[in-house]
């Protein structure tokens, strides 16, 4: 394994937390990744660099490091918690129901709008999560409409 640490690596011993082999492992794996795995996908990653992880490691790690604020949890729907590092900036994400693929976006003229609807209703916007759900517009489900 090389040295050079991964962002997660580094944020967890910023933060104090003891950083055993298994967990620079799923560190690093985490930090590559730009899909927002679930956890099995994660210990399948893990496992391929270390067969000695087990799926109740990878599930205490991504738990601690989700308690630490170094990983996001999202809920898109499809019955499985994914992750992905919490993002320095904004974004919301866009999924597509058909493959599961995650795509991140960030749109001024969104967040305006509901900065616009918060005032309007009498509150100062402090965050939010959007999420969009679609499928391919070539797709057949599309073009049944």
């Amino acid at each position: 394994m090389p040295d050079r640490k991964s962002k997660l690596e580094l944020l967890c011993i910023e933060r104090g937390l003891k950083m055993t082999d298994q967990r620079r492992i799923i560190a690093r794996v985490l930090s590559e990744s730009s899909d927002h795995p679930d956890v099995e996908a994660v210990h399948r990653r893990a496992t391929a660099i270390d067969a000695n992880i087990s799926i109740a490691t990878v599930y205490r790690t991504v738990r601690l490091f989700e308690e630490a604020g170094i990983l996001a949890k999202h809920d898109f729907g499809d019955g499985r918690a994914r992750y992905e590092e919490t993002p320095e900036e904004h974004h919301d994400h866009l999924i597509d129901i058909q493959s599961g693929k995650v795509v991140e976006f960030h749109n001024d003229e969104i967040e305006e709008l509901q900065r616009k609807i918060a005032e309007k209703a009498g509150y100062r916007l402090v965050g939010h999560r959007l999420e969009l759900y679609g499928v391919p517009l070539d797709s057949k489900s599309d073009r049944q409409k």
